[in-house]
């Protein structure tokens, strides 16, 4: 499965980390908007580290209405961060994405549900209704639901999925049993809006067997070709990850990093602290270099779905090594 770069490529990025005499542009589209999720590429370029390769990145907050994928297509970012499930759909329908780099090394994904709602088992979800997150959010559930068997169109041995709002609301107006959360973000939410740890029942996609690979960096397979363009990649996961490995060790000081760059206001002190320690939980053990056993669960989890699997054909080309091999030394 590694994809191979050219060998024009490959030579003309094996240099050393000296800075080029004028930085070059790097645009990074986020998945969500500005929070600690993403605390380790604003630490990279605000403590220096991307200056220190020669680069000058911009980082580009996304939102309700903005997919990453639609933005790196159109040109409007050079590396863009998603979901693997989310990248390897997009593929099979063609658009060439690859995976250079996964800084995240674990998932967060979790539904959260009521404990008034009598749901104390995936075997209770029939007859309820589910929030669901979509914009490429889906997939990892929509599999998860086609190997327990059970039909996403209602019914009293299916669920009725609520397509979700990237908030909480529909659990705290009694509009849904279950809704999607992250470790680090909206269980929180439920928890400060008055709802206790023992009012809720949650079911993280680890714990069921059905995780797959989050927040991992890609690009449009045929810029690697380009010998120029891989360098500044090399460059740019090489100084990310300095960026992610600091804000492990100072959790509380890139919270506060991640506060200076959010241009809104709207996040707080104590949220994103929290945030960030949740974060580093899961970037822990990775040094950006995709394990191939994560992925291949992944793969495996978005091809078991039965008869509606989220990809219906091993994918070929979707990931390669050869950008961290170099960023780390290998």
């Amino acid at each position: 499965m590694k994809k191979i770069l050219s060998t024009l490529a490959i030579g003309a990025f094996a240099f050393t980390a000296t800075p080029a005499f004028s930085a070059d542009d790097v645009t990074l589209q986020l998945k969500w908007v500005t929070q600690a999720q993403f605390a380790g590429y604003y630490v990279a370029k605000d403590m220096g580290f991307y200056e220190a390769e020669g680069l000058n990145v911009t980082i580009k907050p996304g939102g309700p209405d903005i997919a990453p994928v639609q933005v790196l297509v159109g040109g409007g970012a050079d590396v863009v961060i998603d979901w693997m499930p989310s990248a390897l759909a997009a593929r099979e329908k063609g658009v060439p994405l690859v995976n250079i780099a996964q800084p995240f090394k674990s998932s967060g994904m979790m539904l959260t549900c009521r404990a008034d709602s009598g749901i104390t088992s995936p075997a209770d979800f029939p007859g309820n209704t589910l929030g669901v997150w979509f914009f490429g959010n889906e997939y990892p559930f929509l599999s998860w639901m086609s190997q327990l068997g059970i039909s996403t169109e209602g019914g009293a041995d299916g669920v009725e999925v609520l397509k979700q709002g990237f908030n909480v609301d529909p659990i705290l107006q009694n509009q849904a049993a279950c809704v999607s959360t992250m470790t680090y973000n909206e269980y929180w939410q439920i928890i400060d809006a008055g709802l206790s740890a023992d009012d809720l029942v949650t079911f993280k996609y680890e714990d069921e067997g059905v995780a797959t690979l989050e927040d991992g960096l890609y690009v449009l397979e045929d810029r690697l070709d380009d010998a120029a363009f891989s360098d500044e990649m090399v460059r740019f996961v090489r100084a990310s990850m300095k960026g992610w490995k600091w804000a492990e060790e100072n959790p509380d000081a890139a919270a506060d990093i991640v506060l200076e760059n959010d241009e809104t206001g709207a996040q707080t002190e104590m949220h994103q602290r929290r945030m960030m320690g949740e974060v580093a939980k899961l970037t822990a053990g990775s040094d950006g270099t995709l394990d191939v056993a994560d992925y291949e669960r992944t793969v495996a989890t978005l091809m078991g779905g039965g008869s509606d699997p989220v990809i219906t054909m091993e994918p070929s080309g979707a990931w390669t090594h050869a950008i961290t091999d170099l960023a780390l030394g290998m």
